[in-house]
């Protein structure tokens, strides 16, 4: 087989007999156009953490600062679920609100689906849900590696809870920690399971020290032998299981990584373009999305959805347009 070379050869692979079967590992830096805050990166959730500001103990507090995960840590959350639910309240009540857009990075999946059917599945690391505003994807093909802040269940006994429910009893219950709400009470107070009684009610995101969706086992065991073409996009691939997709694709799977970055030689990726199945487009998500749809000769039909997308991606495909 002869790998892509340029960006030519790479959109006629993906339109090509030989490709039938194509897969997406995705991660923050397709959301970034979306403005939705990036928990990792300078300037995001951990970067800007206050333990002090959060209602916790001093131990609780202590273990915060040196290391902001421990927001998400699951004995932490079965313990005291106000650093969970104080730190997290924006980004729930913002999903709620659907005040984040789907991207190009995410259209171009949806693209993908309804222009060639060869998309098997997007892994998305994302808990945001903005893969699932992209309605023409069936749901099956979306698998949540790290859950989602869309759906709504106790920790302690699995019984699922109405997510607007939730998240008014989020916007009466839970203080904002961010001062951008006034009318937040001034110091939470629980949110109780109807089922169970314990204060442990979440979204379905997976905390520090839980298992992953058994979905992501079962279908990426399914569907990596037989996957022609992986598309690796904004993520630093150095979280696990979800990076062992990267080296789970048969030997003659095109992996074609979309990042600022070089990312996952660790893994067994190279970046000699002149030999190899792996290709590289370095930059912003969205930018180099954008090069591949136009590549594929789908902008009319993104142009079709200007009105759905961020500001910022909206810009970008109207340039594109224009010429």
């Amino acid at each position: 087989m002869i790998f892509p070379k340029d960006l030519a050869s790479l959109a006629r692979f993906i339109l090509s007999p030989e490709c039938k079967s194509i897969c997406i590992l995705s991660g923050a830096g397709v959301s970034c156009a979306s403005g939705i805050p990036d928990f990792r990166s300078p300037g995001g959730m951990y970067d800007t953490l206050e333990p002090k500001r959060i209602t916790a103990t001093e131990e609780e507090r202590r273990l915060m600062a040196m290391d902001p995960t421990y927001v998400v840590e699951k004995n932490m959350f079965m313990r005291n679920s106000y650093p969970y639910l104080e730190v997290r309240r924006p980004f729930m009540l913002g999903t709620q609100q659907k005040k984040w857009k789907a991207t190009i990075a995410h259209r171009f999946a949806e693209l993908l689906h309804v222009k060639t059917s060869k998309l098997t599945r997007v892994y998305t690391q994302n808990i945001d849900g903005l893969d699932h505003q992209c309605q023409k994807i069936p749901t099956d093909k979306i698998v949540n590696v790290h859950g989602t802040l869309a759906e709504v269940a106790c920790e302690s006994c699995g019984a699922d809870h109405d997510f607007d429910e939730f998240c008014q009893q989020v916007r009466t219950n839970i203080k904002d920690i961010y001062d951008v709400d006034s009318k937040a009470p001034s110091e939470s107070s629980p949110i109780a399971c109807r089922s169970c009684g314990r204060a442990t009610v979440k979204p379905k995101t997976v905390l520090f020290g839980s298992g992953l969706p058994g979905e992501f086992f079962t279908k990426s065991e399914l569907d990596m032998p037989s996957c022609d073409m992986l598309i690796v996009a904004g993520t630093s691939l150095v979280v696990s299981p979800a990076n062992s997709l990267v080296y789970r694709v048969a030997d003659e799977a095109v992996r074609l990584v979309i990042n600022r970055d070089e990312v996952g030689q660790e893994l067994g990726i190279t970046y000699d373009q002149r030999k190899g199945r792996d290709f590289f487009m370095g930059g912003d998500c969205d930018e180099q999305f954008l090069k591949l749809v136009e590549e594929l000769g789908w902008l009319g039909e993104l142009g079709d959805i200007i009105d759905e997308l961020p500001e910022e991606s909206a810009r970008l495909v109207k340039n594109a347009i224009v010429g």
